[in-house]
């Protein structure tokens, strides 16, 4: 059964109106998607500011990006939504924009640290920058896959950001959460300094986070000996889309916190040597570049 249309798309020019009003979306850009149906899916129009659409001025296309309705054409990265809509049926609504602290992240490639502020641990978790592809292609598209299923909002390198959910307001919600996120750091490192949440505390929002029915990929199998507060999630793909930590020191090796808080680890203690070596070589590193 497809939704009200009609207040479906008011729900978009509203949802436009907010981007536009934080900055988020310049002139034409950005795009936002609702899927109606299992093949027909709501969409924002071409070449039109997102703080100025009307009811009236919304397209519908299919799982391909084949229009079906509306008077003006449909935006020109309507398949990067479909992408996510297909590998996860459960989505229905994306946003895509370019907030402008989550935006230099892209430029900079620079991933974004964990285990800082409560709220970001529970409703965001790890969030992965994908490579750069030109917009608009099936090749763009795919640029998510690796991450669809792991977060739900994604850093696209050299552009900007794109988000999904249950509804167009909670798929919105991500990116403005994830763009205040970007500033507070930027902010603090200008201060001085950016303090991590020890493994403790980090671990008690991952257990409120599933306690309130959020999944976190850093809770998957598989996952059990990384670093929760390193961005080990996604660090497999950094060498591929050139993702790299420069402006920001990593956060204390759970091994050396629990050397801290227990002394030495006993002969034949399991420490995790891998998390350690990427830890020292992190801070050689930014020795090295003068930091």
């Amino acid at each position: 059964m497809i939704p009200n249309l009609h207040k479906l798309k008011e729900e978009i020019c509203d949802i436009g109106r907010r981007i536009y009003a934080k900055g988020f979306a310049a002139g034409n850009d950005g795009n936002i998607t609702f899927r109606l149906s299992e093949n027909e899916v709501l969409c924002t129009p071409t070449m039109i500011c997102k703080g100025f659409m009307k009811p009236d001025d919304m397209c519908i296309v299919d799982m391909e990006g084949k229009q079906l309705a509306g008077r003006r054409k449909r935006t020109s990265e309507v398949l990067l939504h479909l992408a996510i809509m297909k590998a996860r049926p459960e989505i229905k609504s994306c946003v895509h924009c370019h907030p402008p602290h989550a935006t230099a992240f892209a430029v900079a490639r620079e991933p974004i640290p964990q285990c800082v502020l409560p709220e970001v641990e529970v409703f965001l978790g790890d969030v992965p920058i994908t490579k750069y592809e030109t917009p608009g292609g099936q090749a763009f598209a795919d640029t998510v896959l690796p991450f669809v299923h792991k977060s739900n909002v994604i850093i696209l390198a050299n552009h900007g950001t794109i988000s999904f959910g249950e509804t167009v307001e909670k798929a919105y919600w991500w990116t403005e959460i994830l763009d205040a996120y970007c500033r507070i750091l930027m902010m603090a490192r200008d201060l001085g300094k950016v303090h991590y949440l020890n493994e403790t505390k980090s671990r008690e929002l991952l257990d409120l986070k599933t306690k309130w029915g959020y999944s976190d990929a850093r809770l998957a199998p598989g996952m059990e000996n990384c670093d929760i507060c390193a961005n080990d999630v996604f660090r497999e793909s950094w060498q591929a889309t050139g993702v790299e930590r420069r402006a920001f020191d990593p956060p204390p090796p759970i091994v050396k916190q629990a050397a801290e808080s227990t002394a030495a680890p006993a002969p034949g203690a399991n420490v995790d040597q891998e998390a350690l070596v990427q830890a020292i070589t992190d801070r050689v590193l930014a020795a090295l570049k003068g930091k």
